[in-house]
């Protein structure tokens, strides 16, 4: 790592003063700070500074219900339910009235945003019927989003006929080597999202310390060309005895400095977001947590508030350790 000049780093926070999109270029530039260098905690306050500016002190709790747990096509070397490396305790499909009580209960501690998770092969009738009885319930500031396989432009209009209010969708790093998925499939999905007028919430993910700066920068340039307003990265975490386990994981520092130029480079209008939730990163210019509910693809447990997920409660607090107000 070569590290980052003083006159290069006020050069391109003069450019995000000025509102100039910053290129693929800068984005290496700032993801090569070195993380023990005054630069370092340089950039996190720049990003920390634009975030109090734009945001106020508004903080975000979204949930994401993870509605089943099954040998997954996609096969991601990294998920607990890869077919090829189901790691969960069981299979699992929460009822229509278990995920409407649990909706009901996320509801009543006033999130901003309530995420419906299923594997890539759940059928899409039965989400659309679940998805339209979670949005009669839902109040009409409360996001209702999906969170699912590649789709068709039909079913992106499905979709919005249903409530659905955003998608979240990715092109994962390392698409189609570390997954089975097709990148050229993802991208299909991403242009029905904005074609039927969704919301797209867009992450760059699964980091791990094998990926480089440049494909790091590619998936936050890829964000923004989509206008994405409600934007995240999120680290690999290591399932044991999944074929991405022995590569490790990066750092939370690495993840910090990874959220503080995700911010910059991709200006998300609503919210910044990091995951797995780390209080560190709230000095980075993250203003919006997860908290989840059900199965979680870095888990093996079949419901995650129990293990690695945090409660509703949890990511409030610790937003507002950090002045940020929540509903």
């Amino acid at each position: 790592m070569q590290g980052i000049s003083q006159e290069t780093m006020d050069a391109l926070f003069l450019k995000v003063d000025g509102d100039v999109p910053l290129t693929k270029e800068d984005a290496v530039a700032l993801l090569n700070t070195e993380s023990h260098s005054d630069a370092f905690y340089m950039l996190l306050a720049k990003a920390e500074e634009l975030t109090r500016r734009e945001y106020g002190n508004r903080g975000y709790v979204f949930a994401q219900i993870g509605i089943n747990s099954a040998p997954c096509s996609g096969n991601c070397k990294f998920c607990s339910m890869g077919c090829e490396n189901f790691m969960v305790q069981e299979e699992i499909e929460k009822t229509e009235a278990e995920v409407l009580e649990e909706a009901g209960r996320a509801v009543e501690q006033h999130i901003d945003a309530l995420f419906l998770m299923t594997t890539a092969d759940y059928d899409m009738k039965k989400f659309l019927r679940i998805a339209e009885k979670v949005k009669a319930i839902l109040p009409e500031d409360v996001m209702l989003v999906a969170n699912i396989g590649d789709f068709e432009e039909e079913m992106a209009k499905r979709l919005q006929e249903t409530g659905i209010t955003g998608v979240y969708h990715i092109v994962r790093l390392n698409e189609g080597i570390d997954t089975a998925l097709c990148p050229a499939d993802r991208i299909r999905t991403l242009d029905a999202i904005r074609g039927a007028g969704l919301e797209l919430i867009y992450c760059v993910e699964p980091i791990g310390p094998e990926h480089t700066y440049e494909q790091i920068a590619d998936e936050m340039l890829r964000a923004r060309e989509y206008s994405v307003n409600i934007m995240a990265c999120m680290k690999r975490v290591g399932v044991e005895k999944t074929p991405l386990y022995e590569r490790g994981e990066i750092t939370d520092l690495e993840l910090t400095k990874i959220a503080a130029v995700t911010r910059l480079v991709t200006r998300p209008k609503t919210s910044m977001n990091v995951h797995e939730p780390k209080q560190m990163t709230l000095l980075a210019g993250v203003n919006q947590l997860y908290a989840e509910i059900g199965i979680n693809p870095r888990d093996c447990a079949v419901e995650t508030g129990s293990n690695r997920g945090f409660s509703i409660a949890a990511v409030k607090d610790m937003l507002h350790q950090v002045g940020y107000e929540t509903k």
